[in-house]
């Protein structure tokens, strides 16, 4: 079972604040889950407009936020390190379900499990919680594509808007 803090997880994620959204791994079994935490509080940009009068977390930043601990999980599964010769990109959600707000103070849990992998696509089931309560769950697609590099990063392997994968998942 494997534990990553901040500096491990920067090596696993490009992602950069203000869009980093995963703060500590907490289990990772490679080939199977991970759990993870994003701790939530009220310095999150987002909260400025969403809402100045109740702070809620956007729930498509929670399943960005799975999305991510399922880049760790798959690059910890492959044995490789997020680089710019590739990008782990989103490209599906399914079934996406939202049961309880998420406000600052909330340690939001982040549970992810490989469902299968079929050719390049990784599905996996993901939920989020704060104290046990289910706070949302949706089924995750994405795929890793080799960025060619004669193309200026712009649409990596085809994909983007007109391929059919966007890139709200990187890893």
């Amino acid at each position: 079972m494997t534990v990553m803090d901040i500096r491990a997880i920067l090596e696993h994620l490009p992602h950069r604040y203000p869009f980093l959204l995963v703060d500590r791994v907490l289990e990772l079994e490679k080939g199977k889950r991970i759990v993870a935490i994003k701790n939530v509080t009220i310095n999150e940009p987002y909260f400025t407009g969403h809402f100045p009068y109740l702070p809620v977390m956007p729930g498509v930043l929670q399943i960005e936020a799975l999305a991510q601990a399922a880049g760790i999980l798959s690059f910890q599964t492959m044995g490789r390190v997020s680089d710019q010769g590739s990008v782990y990109y989103f490209v599906g959600v399914d079934n996406a379900r939202f049961k309880r707000p998420v406000v600052p103070g909330d340690q939001l849990r982040l549970e992810v499990e490989i469902v299968r992998i079929a050719r390049s696509i990784w599905k996996y089931a993901g939920r989020t919680t704060v104290d046990g309560q289910l706070c949302a769950e949706a089924e995750l697609m994405c795929t890793l594509r080799e960025i060619d590099g004669s193309n200026g990063g712009g649409n990596p392997g085809g994909a983007g808007p007109d391929g059919g994968a966007t890139p709200a998942a990187s890893a």
